[in-house]
């Protein structure tokens, strides 16, 4: 086999995938909107087909491809896993809503495609120019996704806010990128952790936190997560799920690889920094949605709470902080997921619901969706028995091990914060007089709620030895 055609192996899923939009890109123009629902279809087995690819294709061994430029190992497993079926999955789950608001386009699931392979070269990135690469091929997808519905000027002004703002942190990025070039003499991440640990100047200090800062826009990390709560309002729902959940992990998994790699040995810098998003993430985060009333830019404020204890176990620097930073973002992109299925299932025969006072009476007019969106905001906000709760439990562990016991003490406190406002919804659907009464959904948004709810409860717990473990031997790649 040719070099090429080797490396053209080493990348079958993303391979398919790009063909894939390609050629539904052709039909769409050909066919025009009539296509919209068989595009959606065909790119839904397709992204399961290319996750059932890559595990199969998975070898024992880390390998490389293009020269270095991309790695293939069990952390990009498991993140391109991940990603592919959430991808699947949004498809799923907001194919009724488009439908019912009218805003089918062939495009739409080509968008999410090739959002998808960006976040796939960004999970396997080794070096600057791959990650650039895929970073903003994932980004000009999301920035149109986020302006897709036309008709509606709050998606327009959520597009242009995204894409202004992510045009800076892009050039941060860039800025960064080009010092670290600048004193390492190299774009592989190999010869940059030559570079760091020969000689940690402060040249390659500034850079690794411009690129952190460039890094920590797309997951929403405070200060940078001034986009997010209009965006995730304006933009489709179906679009704020996808937004809440493969993004995060993507760059959450780019994060990891470039700090615990060629920054291995600057810990001591990058870790003051990743403490600092870490608390001002969860703070921000906590505190500010308790004054949302919107449920949609409640989730946003939670998704940037959550992103501030994925950086707990991220800035422990430690092997078991890698396994804990996978296993719980495994489980909140399950909760996720479920919780915006029930989003998208609660409808009244007015519209979609987005305010959390018109979730009263939800239990009286839809008991099971009720009880699956109870148990998934119990999971989210930590509450023992359910899964979420043993997710922050191995945060907290891999921080004390890591010397930051102090983090993990606040950590735990503002996680009552967070109870507070998670809870106020659940009294909201038990106990306040009943709103304009629910229309029937779909059965996917139902059984893609019952089924996320089902693997937070404790009689399911069957379901984290097996996350631990693949977290694990995806956290040991990089070790």
């Amino acid at each position: 086999m040719t070099p090429f055609m080797s490396n053209l192996s080493s990348i079958g899923p993303e391979v398919v995938l790009t063909l894939t939009a390609l050629a539904l890109l052709v039909g769409g123009a050909i066919r025009g909107e009539r296509a919209g629902g068989l595009i959606n279809m065909i790119s839904i087995v397709v992204l399961v087909g290319a996750a059932i690819l890559g595990l199969k294709s998975a070898g024992a061994e880390t390998t490389q491809a293009f020269g270095g430029a991309l790695i293939f190992d069990k952390l990009a497993l498991f993140a391109k896993t991940a990603i592919l079926l959430s991808a699947a999955l949004v498809l799923m789950i907001g194919a009724g809503f488009l439908k019912i608001e009218k805003i089918v386009k062939y495009e739409y699931s080509i968008l999410i495609l090739l959002a998808t392979i960006g976040m796939m070269i960004m999970v396997s990135a080794n070096d600057l120019l791959s990650l650039y690469v895929g970073l903003e091929l994932q980004s000009l997808a999301l920035y149109v996704l986020a302006a897709f519905n036309r008709n509606s000027l709050r998606a327009s002004e959520a597009g242009l806010k995204y894409f202004v703002l992510g045009a800076l942190s892009s050039g941060l990025l860039l800025y960064g990128m080009s010092m670290v070039y600048g004193f390492a003499g190299t774009t592989r991440f190999a010869g940059i952790a030559e570079a760091a640990n020969a000689d940690a100047s402060v040249g390659l200090v500034i850079g690794i936190v411009f690129v952190l800062s460039g890094l920590a826009f797309k997951i929403s990390a405070v200060p940078f997560h001034m986009w997010t709560p209009d965006v995730y309002q304006g933009a489709p729902t179906p679009v704020t799920a996808f937004f809440a959940s493969a993004p995060k992990l993507a760059a959450i998994t780019l994060i990891a690889r470039l700090l615990l790699g060629p920054f291995a040995d600057m810990m001591d810098q990058w870790q003051q920094v990743l403490v600092a998003l870490s608390v001002l993430s969860m703070t921000v985060g906590y505190f500010g949605a308790i004054m949302q009333r919107n449920i949609k830019r409640l989730m946003a404020y939670s998704s940037i709470a959550n992103m501030g204890y994925a950086m707990i176990a991220l800035a422990a620097g430690s092997e078991r902080g890698m396994e804990a930073l996978l296993l719980y973002m495994g489980l909140y992109l399950i909760t996720t997921l479920g919780m915006f299925a029930c989003i998208l299932a609660m409808r009244q025969s007015e519209g979609m619901v987005e305010n959390i006072d018109d979730l009263a009476g939800l239990s009286q007019n839809r008991r099971g969706l009720a009880i699956s969106f109870s148990i998934l905001l119990f999971s989210i906000s930590g509450l023992p028995p359910m899964a979420g709760f043993f997710g922050k439990l191995y945060i907290f562990l891999a921080a004390v091990d890591g010397g930051l016991l102090w983090l993990a003490i606040y950590g735990a406190v503002l996680s009552v914060v967070g109870a507070f406002y998670y809870l106020r919804l659940v009294k909201i659907m038990w106990f306040d007089d009943p709103a304009p009464s629910f229309v029937p959904s779909g059965f996917v948004l139902t059984l893609t709620a019952g089924t996320a709810a089902f693997f937070m409860l404790p009689g399911a717990l069957w379901l984290l030895p097996a996350l631990a473990r693949w977290a694990g031997a995806a956290a040991g790649s990089l070790f």
